[in-house]
């Protein structure tokens, strides 16, 4: 029971610092949050950057809960899962938190008009995907050995499935 409050809270704590800066405050940082002019002059690219960060929201939260509830941990490398996570979006992509990160840039890209906002969300993603690459994909291999192999081979990096991994373990 302390496990599992500590990785609630140690998740809500890492939500607002990393999250919560990457995609929140460096994105005002950026913009200021002031509407542009429209992407191509097409008033419907506000509503699908709308839908991009609904969608990023929803996708984080869930993600973070998983962490939390199923692994025992928090998203932080400091205090990492107990057990590898791959339920829920997990056996649809294996970065879901970066992708909605990535979702909630993009999408207030799109709502503002704002390019700089376009270019930072590419920015990220490519530094996520470098850190992916170079520290979280090795660590999880020496951390789960055969379990991650399978999911890596089962589940892409970052273009979502069209349907769901059923590995034996996820629910």
């Amino acid at each position: 029971m302390l496990r599992r409050v500590s990785a609630i809270i140690g998740s809500a704590a890492f939500l607002v610092i990393a999250p919560g800066f990457v995609a929140g405050l460096a994105p005002w940082w950026i913009s200021h949050w002031r509407m542009e002019a429209p992407f191509f002059g097409l008033p419907l690219v506000r509503f699908a950057g709308g839908l991009l960060l609904a969608i990023g929201i929803i996708i984080l939260l869930d993600s973070f809960g998983r962490f939390a509830l199923q692994g025992l941990g928090t998203p932080a490398p400091v205090f990492p899962t107990s057990s590898l996570v791959v339920t829920g979006l997990y056996r649809y992509v294996r970065n879901p938190m970066y992708v909605a990160v990535v979702s909630t840039i993009l999408g207030q890209g799109l709502i503002l008009g704002s390019a700089r906002l376009i270019e930072y969300g590419g920015l990220v993603w490519l530094l996520f995907h470098l850190f992916v690459l170079v520290y979280e994909e090795p660590t999880l291999r020496a951390s789960f050995g055969s379990e991650y192999k399978r999911f890596c081979t089962e589940v892409p990096r970052w273009i979502p499935r069209l349907t769901p991994w059923r590995s034996h373990t996820a629910a």
